[in-house]
């Protein structure tokens, strides 16, 4: 009997072996958070399942797209960028990626991020022909400008945006003025919201720019139009992006790449399983969308969001691990 409880004891113990390995082979690892809602959550994913599915001692830092990566690419610090937007700092990743500082493993959004010009769905069904910019600006009556309905309206962002001096040159290029439509001055994000919801629920005509993703095309289905041209590099660097450049041309926004971002040291000793769902876990705006708006209509944090998408999606999540990783995960939860 003492030989059978002995027996039993070794099984024991060589049964959580192989967790406490894992744990000890995976280590800490730091991931950030940037301070926006679609990376918030995305990081609460990543930390949910590698602590839960693979064993790791993983925390969250909260921190923002340039002093975030360029730490990573100089500092090797923090270890893991869930939700690294890239193309917002070009030299900084294509320096750190020939220096071997950091590893590209993939897209984070499957259909990277977009930014343009959007109106709502249904419009789009009642007026398939609808399908471009052009095609829309040759309509100003569908989208008539709520103080002057004698024009259309095309509502920008808030100075100071980015994407606000950029739709200001598109424009002007697509002749916005000549086909009889205003560019309206939203004033802040809210107004920019508030514009879309307004129209939304009142089954109105709405066109401007918007970008994805958010919480609020997760909860107003919208379609962005096709801009009729190809991106231009070389003009969007000398006037589509310059706010006093006098003779913009067409041209199209290009969809930035996001990408799961990891420095070179943490790619040396995690573990292949870590790597391999790093390498595969990838969603589309569709998806996180959904999520945010969730998140927002039930005032959910980020840890609360990746439990949801979790829950919710297992038909998702499930591919991106191994089989024992998804066991632990679905008993985590």
């Amino acid at each position: 009997m003492k030989k059978l409880f002995a027996t039993s004891c070794a099984f024991a113990a060589l049964a959580f072996a192989p967790a406490a390995f894992a744990a000890e082979e995976c280590g800490d690892v730091s991931i950030v958070s940037m301070n926006w809602q679609s990376a918030e959550v995305l990081a609460n994913l990543d930390q949910f399942i590698l602590n839960n599915g693979y064993g790791c001692n993983a925390e969250i830092i909260v921190g923002d797209t340039v002093p975030s990566l360029t730490s990573m690419v100089e500092k090797g610090q923090p270890d893991l960028a869930p939700e690294g937007w890239t193309g917002l700092v070009p030299e900084v990743i294509d320096s750190g990626v020939k220096d071997g500082k950091i590893v590209l493993l993939g897209d984070a959004l499957s259909d990277g991020g977009q930014q343009g010009w959007w109106v709502p769905k249904y419009l789009v069904d009642a007026n398939p022909e609808i399908k471009t910019i052009d095609d829309a600006l040759a309509r100003p009556d569908l989208f008539p400008d709520p103080e002057d309905p004698s024009k259309g309206a095309v509502f920008n962002g808030p100075q100071g945006w980015g994407g606000t001096v950029i739709t200001t040159q598109l424009f002007a290029a697509f002749g916005g003025a000549e086909k009889g439509f205003n560019l309206v001055d939203t004033g802040s994000s809210a107004g920019l919201d508030g514009s879309v919801a307004r129209a939304y629920e009142r089954q109105e005509g709405w066109m401007g720019y918007y970008w994805a993703p958010t919480a609020l095309l997760g909860k107003y289905e919208m379609v962005m139009l096709g801009f009729g041209t190809e991106y231009d590099a070389a003009e969007w660097t000398r006037c589509t992006s310059v706010a006093d450049c006098p003779d913009p041309k067409k041209n199209a926004w290009p969809t930035d790449k996001v990408m799961t971002v990891i420095t070179t040291p943490f790619s040396e000793r995690a573990p292949a399983g870590v790597k391999e769902y790093l390498a595969k876990r990838s969603w589309s705006n569709a998806t996180v969308n959904g999520l945010m708006a969730w998140m927002t209509d039930n005032q959910a944090t980020g840890e609360e969001g990746a439990r949801q998408f979790l829950t919710q999606n297992p038909d998702l999540w499930t591919p991106w691990v191994s089989t024992e990783a998804a066991e632990k995960i679905k008993a985590a939860l």
